[in-house]
């Protein structure tokens, strides 16, 4: 029922007929033994470790409280849902996913439920709306905070625990991170200047979770690299503390990054003037 609730919520079909369908359908049946492997190996990770690895990145005092749902379901991604009212984290059962992974990926939804946990649901209602719409999707950047979280750090190669499919496709996303950061920026610019109708909203910004049917694009991507780039410049405590600001994040992602650039070998790309001082990145610092 809650998975039905969640598809609906992200405006995707999801009768009662397909889903007996797909539990009652031949191919399913087939999977018995691999799915009864996964549940058995996935009983032996070290939630623990996990929980741990959230909770260095989350404020003192922060608590991630969720109900958890291993799932068989048509659609083979894993989620948190209703974060903020009612956490619940659908883990979707692949036999192709070693413990490692499957420890990675608790983590990096646990992360999460934290940050709903101590975060305001929305924005300053007295900012702008183009700057309350700006701000909404730049939370986004919760994604690439989560995956440094899961990692332990950013010394960790943020998919070490994944297959080379995986990971290829990270790799190449974040050798793009420069061409990224425009097209977020765009995008964002184009948010605050009213540019966006609120239907085409859902749209522009969902495409920065996806990269090759695989769930970490930009949002990953480049949030990964300003999160760690701000734990190496400034330390993690300024990393956590900045955790419910996307304007400081991205002043403080600038400050950490024309750091870096004044020795490294391939610069780190940078939000532009305009889009920190029409946000009141600055100012917010």
């Amino acid at each position: 029922m809650r998975l039905k609730q969640r598809e609906a919520g992200m405006g995707r079909a999801f009768t009662d007929s397909a889903f007996r369908a797909f539990v009652l359908s031949p191919e399913l049946a087939a999977r018995d033994g691999a799915l009864r492997a996964a549940l058995a190996a996935w009983r032996t990770a070290d939630l623990a470790a996990a929980g741990r690895r959230a909770f260095g990145y989350l404020p003192a005092g922060a608590a991630i409280r969720a109900r958890v749902y291993p799932s068989i379901k048509p659609r083979t991604n894993s989620f948190v849902w209703e974060a903020r009212t009612d956490p619940a984290i659908f883990l979707y059962l692949d036999p192709e996913l070693p413990a490692a992974k499957f420890e990675n990926t608790v983590a990096h939804e646990l992360h999460h439920v934290g940050v709903a946990g101590v975060c305001p649901a929305d924005p300053d209602s007295t900012l702008p709306r183009g700057v309350r719409d700006a701000l909404a999707w730049m939370g986004g950047f919760a994604e690439g905070r989560a995956v440094l979280a899961a990692a332990g750090g950013p010394g960790a190669h943020p998919h070490a625990t994944s297959g080379a499919a995986e990971r290829s496709v990270w790799e190449r996303d974040l050798a793009n991170a420069e061409r990224d950061v425009r097209r977020m920026e765009a995008f964002f610019l184009d948010l605050l200047d009213g540019r966006v109708p609120e239907e085409e909203q859902s749209r522009r910004g969902m495409a920065f979770v996806v990269s090759d049917s695989v769930p970490q694009g930009p949002f990953y991507t480049v949030g990964w690299l300003m999160a760690a780039t701000v734990e190496r410049q400034l330390g993690r405590e300024r990393l956590v503390a900045l955790l419910c600001d996307p304007r400081a994040f991205l002043a403080d992602y600038n400050r950490g990054a024309r750091a870096e650039n004044r020795t490294a070998t391939q610069p780190l790309p940078l939000w532009s003037d305009e889009l920190v001082q029409r946000i009141g990145a600055e100012r917010s610092h």
